[in-house]
């Protein structure tokens, strides 16, 4: 049974409860300027909308534009825009976090970066792109954090190469993140069944969903996610998902979240044990609602019982039907009135 402790939670496949985060990435620079707050104070307040919400975790993302793309690609300038924030920046984040019992996740895409996550966070997020980072892979391994791997866009050949690349580091904290890295994703490219597909490849390991499609009414992309087997569980996280802003439309809300959370504390309720017995409601069930073997006419001491004067009837208050052929034949030991149960001590 594969299970792995990300902060002060244990995650396993025995329980349906998966472990939630909110991506907040960079949305809070559109929320910062809604309203009218600076870049921190907008970010502890998406952390604490978070945390209210019922996710267990928040996750940022660390880096440098010159640390991560070459200056002549279109999107360095992207990048250029949202790394304003600096180490001491995301201590603080992280220090806040913890403060009001939530964990700070964040997502490193250079080593120092890294190295300030490990010392801050309970687990390291690895962004789907450097799932063929083999160098960058063996160094998060290095520093003995769980690690969960995002998949999106790859082939089941490159996730075991960073699987191994990962083992061989000693640190077997893994959690494979199913990806679709695809903004926003058309639900019917989702392919949640992916979901199982990796829980069968690998199943030492603990199996999650990166969701990057549109935020249904019913959350039920995430809901469906967790019945395919996903123990942890990643969504962008905003407050409004009208900002302009790559992650904003496919983000979830607060009110999103609490829909989440709520169908998932009814599907702990509703799915139950793995055993077939009967519940504790249905006693009365199984009392009035069966039958047993009742009198068809009234029998005096001595008679014989025969087919014609008996029924099947409810309640279940004398013999079971199944001991029908049984007590054919049999003498009656005691009068039983008609519609009367027969019971065992009525007869010879």
């Amino acid at each position: 049974m594969a299970r792995i402790k990300i902060g002060k939670r244990e995650v396993s496949d025995d329980s349906i409860r998966p472990y939630v985060v909110a991506e907040i990435g960079v949305n809070y620079y559109e929320v910062a300027k809604k309203y009218s707050l600076d870049l921190t104070d907008a970010a502890k307040l998406m952390i604490k909308e978070a945390r209210d919400a019922g996710a267990d975790a928040v996750k940022f993302q660390i880096y440098k534009a010159e640390k991560l793309a070459s200056v002549h690609t279109p999107t360095y300038q992207i990048y250029r825009k949202y790394d304003t924030l600096d180490i001491e920046d995301y201590r603080e984040l992280a220090k806040y976090a913890n403060s009001i019992g939530i964990d700070f996740i964040a997502t490193p895409f250079d080593e120092d970066a890294a190295s300030f996550v490990a010392e801050v966070a309970p687990a390291i997020k690895i962004a789907s792109g450097d799932t063929t980072n083999l160098p960058f892979l063996r160094y998060v391994a290095r520093l003995g954090k769980p690690i969960l791997l995002s998949t999106g866009a790859s082939n089941i050949a490159e996730i075991y190469e960073a699987v191994t690349t990962i083992i061989n580091e000693g640190n077997q904290q893994i959690v494979l993140l199913h990806c679709i890295t695809e903004y926003p994703t058309p639900y019917e490219d989702a392919n949640l069944n992916m979901i199982r597909y990796l829980k069968t490849v690998f199943p030492d390991y603990i199996v999650g969903y990166s969701d990057h499609t549109l935020a249904d009414k019913s959350m039920l992309v995430l809901t469906v996610a967790v019945l395919l087997g996903a123990r942890v569980v990643e969504k962008h996280f905003t407050l409004d998902k009208s900002l302009p802003g790559n992650d904003h439309v496919h983000s979830m809300d607060p009110n999103d979240l609490r829909t989440f959370i709520n169908n998932i504390e009814l599907l702990e309720k509703i799915l139950g044990k793995y055993v077939k017995e009967p519940a504790k409601g249905e006693q009365d069930a199984r009392l009035y609602a069966r039958r047993s073997i009742v009198a068809k006419v009234d029998l005096k001491p001595g008679d014989i019982i025969t087919l014609d004067k008996v029924a099947i009837k409810r309640p279940a208050l004398g013999i079971p039907p199944k001991f029908l052929d049984l007590i054919l034949n049999k003498r009656v030991k005691r009068g039983v009135r008609k519609d009367q149960p027969i019971t065992w001590e009525d007869i010879l």
